[in-house]
């Protein structure tokens, strides 16, 4: 429900504070009054485009803040969250437009984008203007309509999300396809060098090794023969150096006993008699393991090369990043394997899913062939009481079997003035004055089914007189027994019906300006209200008697 509207400095709105109560309030006044100034405004609140025009003063900031009571539904509640943002039951909106046409919007004193105002504004207020017919040829609306008479709520929430989990399926069913088939193409290229890199049997720190011994292999002979002349060093001609060592120990020895001084230097021959043997002994097993090999020298370079060749090939400077890409174009190949069998679980979830649609679809169309019937015959009533008496309404359900977000249902609205004249589609069928009267019957309709926003009425009942404009005020009446309406009109007929009812005024300032100002109207102002409505600027005693008749038989 919209509680207060305060407007300032907004075209011909210096300032105002209107606080609307609930029920049916009506609002009149004189053409060029400024009531679709008023519209504006609460249009701008609720993201419409502004700029520098609108303000009356261009020295001074527009502003438009309105305060909201609503009730959460899952869609506002998704809003909410889709723009990160805690839902309150109350709402206070606020946009302001500065001079240099800077536009600022704010929820509960919070900075809000222009796309979220829109998309929470369907649950605020919904404007229903002389040109709102045109949601007739709105499948999407049509089809609500029928939903909300068929009490289809749960059902086309479990429809939809079965749909979006359908829709996402598809989307990485087709995304993993295209993958598969490009891996396809280029398969048997990875299988090629998954192979070769296989086959090359890699070793970490192999590189290194083979290195040291191709060094060592290139200079095998020179080693060998240095390793042994050292080891030559070792005799003198019959007499081996270390043997020398050990006789000379046994001599130290004879004379160490009684003079001990002497055998630290034995122990000292004796350690250098040790390692001597030791070095003597480490030298030939040296001499023994240099293999002069061309053979084997030739061997080590081909694998060198081919290691060589291999990271030049795959851009790697380590035998171990070549093991890592092997072991890539493993696992790429065996994912491959693993998105394949993904696939076709996928494909099986599909099916299920897709019957799973195809069961729903069919319960939402017999649900709305049967609602069909009772809000056809409901319409119809409605319409006929408003001056089109023959007319002839029905709504057809066609299955269609083309899977969409609601079903596979298409809804059309059939109408004719006339029973001898076969029923078309409504838009084409209907007059512009005939379809402004449909829409206001499924309006009350709806209203009687389902919460919804403050309705706004904008002089829906234009070129309408008569009876059919006191049937519009009964209709406007009986909605707002169930929620906020507002209805700016010009009948007499349906402001009388009205709980509340105020006068939108163009005055002068005392700069001779225009200005708008909406004034609450009740007893004899209010009678002299809808008097001048039924008489024009001179209001008769018959006017005032007619109004005051209107009045009591809305029991106002």
């Amino acid at each position: 429900m919209l509680g207060r509207i305060n407007i300032s400095n907004y075209i011909l709105i210096e300032s105002l504070d209107l606080r609307l109560p609930e029920g049916l309030v009506i609002m009149t006044g004189e053409t060029g009054a400024g009531k679709s100034i008023l519209l504006g405004a609460i249009s701008l609140l609720l993201g419409a485009k502004a700029d520098v025009s609108m303000l009356g003063d261009k020295s001074r900031n527009c502003v438009v803040e309105a305060e909201f009571s609503v009730s959460p539904s899952l869609e506002l509640l998704d809003a909410f969250e889709a723009a990160g943002m805690d839902f309150e039951s109350e709402l206070i909106l606020r946009r302001v437009i500065s001079p240099n046409g800077r536009s600022r919007s704010f929820l509960n004193d919070e900075p809000v984008s222009m796309q979220f105002l829109a998309s929470i504004s369907s649950f605020l207020v919904d404007i229903h203007s002389q040109h709102q017919q045109l949601m007739l040829a709105d499948e999407r609306f049509r089809m609500s309509v029928l939903d909300v008479f068929a009490d289809n709520k749960a059902l086309l929430s479990e429809f939809s999300d079965s749909y979006s989990k359908l829709a996402a399926l598809d989307s990485s069913i087709s995304s993993l396809s295209a993958e598969l088939d490009n891996a396809a193409r280029d398969r048997e290229y990875r299988q090629f060098q998954l192979d070769e890199l296989v086959n090359a049997r890699l070793s970490p720190g192999e590189m290194e090794e083979l290195e040291a011994e191709q060094k060592e292999l290139s200079h095998a002979g020179e080693i060998r023969d240095a390793l042994a002349s050292a080891l030559s060093r070792f005799t003198f001609g019959e007499y081996s150096f270390v043997q020398e060592l050990k006789e000379s120990i046994k001599d130290i020895s004879r004379v160490s006993s009684g003079f001990p001084r002497f055998s630290v230097i034995g122990e000292r021959l004796e350690s250098c008699r040790i390692e001597l043997q030791d070095i003597e002994s480490e030298l030939e097993k040296a001499i023994d393991s240099i293999v002069v090999s061309p053979e084997r020298l030739e061997q080590v370079e081909e694998r060198l090369s081919l290691l060589w060749g291999l990271m030049g090939k795959h851009g790697c400077r380590t035998v171990e990043a070549l093991i890592e890409k092997r072991d890539s174009f493993a696992e790429s190949l065996s994912g491959d394997e693993t998105a394949a069998a993904r696939l076709e679980e996928m494909k099986k979830e599909r099916s299920v899913l897709a019957s799973r649609l195809d069961e729903l679809a069919e319960r939402l169309h017999d649900r709305r062939v049967k609602a069909a019937s009772g809000l056809s015959s409901s319409l119809q009533k409605s319409i006929r009481s408003l001056e089109m008496p023959y007319s002839v309404f029905n709504i057809n359900v066609e299955y269609s079997g083309e899977i969409r977000h609601s079903g596979k249902d298409t809804v059309r609205f059939m109408f004719s003035s006339s029973p001898s004249v076969p029923a078309a589609d409504v838009t084409k069928a209907a007059s512009g004055g005939e379809l402004s009267r449909i829409m206001l019957c499924v309006k009350s309709l709806l209203a009687s089914h389902k919460s919804m926003a403050t309705l706004i009425f904008d002089e829906i009942d234009t070129g309408v007189s008569g009876s059919t404009a006191d049937r519009i005020g009964m209709l406007l009446g009986e909605m707002g027994r169930n929620m906020q309406i507002v209805a700016i009109t010009h009948l007499p007929q349906v402001a009388a019906r009205g709980t509340y009812h105020f006068c939108v005024r163009k005055n002068t300032d005392g700069r001779h300006r225009a200005v708008t100002t909406v004034i609450p109207l009740s007893g004899e102002e209010r009678t002299l209200e809808i008097a001048r409505l039924l008489s024009g600027a001179k209001i008769t005693d018959a006017a005032m008697k007619n109004a005051e008749a209107l009045l009591n038989e809305a029991g106002n």
